[in-house]
């Protein structure tokens, strides 16, 4: 009980953000009849001078401003600044009623009393708007019973209004609350079919590099058995490339495993581990943070790249991997500083590794740039994160 007369109602329920379009022209033609009353209110009983004119549309405007800001404050749930400004706007009615502005009086006095209701807390409520309407009553001319039922009918209004309010903000709520739930579910539902699709990568291809390793190292260990020779030793090259290979195959399918499953280990140790065996460094700007998986694989896979092309076609270069971390995306650049000349990235090659590199980067709604630099080669990736 006690919650029902301190609490505010919701912010959903007093913000104008989430109202339908219909709903947003009558608050606004309702808040437009209101200000054109206010005017006919301070000018409509005869004829002024300028500097009443002035006056009297310097209070109106006054009042508006002083409204907006108890709709601000009230928003943010801020009690004491609420109730000031609703004070103001009494005083404001007093003067009004002084200057014999006797519409503007009422307006003020009967708008106070039902945003009052509609907008603050019951405790606070209920006290504001008696004074209002018993204010109202005891200047009102029009009898008794007039002023009963505007009372009454102002009363159940901001009541009517506040309930309203408070229906719209739970449905809101609701909404928000199912939104977040299907989305969840929809996650789920992608998690579980990465680790399905895991699962079937894992039994297949794995399984069989798995093989392929131990069939590769048991040739080896039988080819080494023979007498050294020319054939011999240029059997045993194969075997062994191949064997790196299908290791260098294996340890990748496992980190695109671990990304389907959502396993992911940080960016900038995968770009460590490797370059570790080139002359490569590495550095890291920016607030770390952790990636999507999609994004992390593009970063992956396009520094995987890069460094291929550099081995390929610059061997022995020098390689600067550089990864920032920017408020809305990563970036990535891998440079060279060059190998033999005539031998860069840019004049040979069938062009189809940074075509791949390109496409998965405009896949995830990024950019990647190529080219021959002073020194060298640089790759430059950026993808939003």
């Amino acid at each position: 009980m006690r919650a029902t007369w301190t609490s505010w109602p919701s912010r959903e329920a007093l913000s104008e953000a989430n109202r339908t379009r219909p709903r947003k022209v009558i608050t606004w033609s309702v808040r437009g009849v209101l200000i054109a009353a206010m005017l006919w209110g301070t000018f409509g009983g005869g004829r002024f001078g300028p500097w009443a004119i002035v006056a009297g549309l310097v209070g109106v405007l006054g009042c508006v401003v002083v409204a907006w800001a108890f709709f601000r404050t009230s928003l943010e749930h801020r009690l004491w600044p609420s109730l000031g400004l609703m004070t103001l706007l009494l005083l404001a009615a007093f003067g009004a009623r002084e200057a014999d502005a006797i519409l503007l009086a009422t307006l003020l006095w009967c708008g106070c009393a039902v945003t009052a209701l509609e907008r603050l807390p019951l405790a606070a409520a209920l006290p504001v708007t008696a004074l209002t309407l018993g204010v109202y009553a005891v200047v009102n001319t029009d009898g008794w019973f007039s002023t009963a039922t505007t009372t009454v009918g102002l009363s159940l209004a901001g009541y009517v209004l506040r309930l309203d309010a408070e229906a719209r903000g739970n449905a809101q709520r609701l909404l928000v609350q199912e939104r977040a739930a299907r989305a969840a579910e929809a996650e789920t539902a992608a998690l579980g079919e990465r680790a399905r699709i895991a699962r079937e990568i894992h039994d297949v291809l794995a399984h069989s590099l798995s093989a392929q390793l131990v069939h590769l190292e048991a040739a080896r260990l039988l080819i080494e058995r023979e007498p050294a020779g020319e054939f011999r030793d240029g059997v045993l090259e194969r075997v062994v490339a191949a064997r790196s290979m299908a290791r260098e195959g294996l340890a990748e399918i496992r980190q695109a495993l671990s990304a389907l499953r959502g396993e992911v280990s940080p960016v900038e140790d995968f770009l460590r581990q490797l370059v570790a065996a080139d002359p490569a460094e590495v550095s890291v700007e920016g607030e770390r943070r952790a990636l999507t998986a999609e994004t992390s694989q593009t970063v992956r896979r396009v520094a995987q790249e890069a460094l291929t092309n550099v081995r390929k076609h610059a061997p022995g270069a020098r390689v600067l991997v550089r990864l920032e971390y920017l408020p809305d995306e990563v970036a990535l650049e891998v440079r060279d500083s060059g190998g033999v000349p005539g031998s860069e990235l840019a004049g040979s090659g069938s062009g189809y590794g940074l075509l791949g590199m390109r496409e998965r980067a405009e896949l995830m709604g990024g950019t990647l740039e190529a080219g021959p630099a002073e020194e060298g080669f640089v790759v430059s990736l950026r993808v939003p994160v």
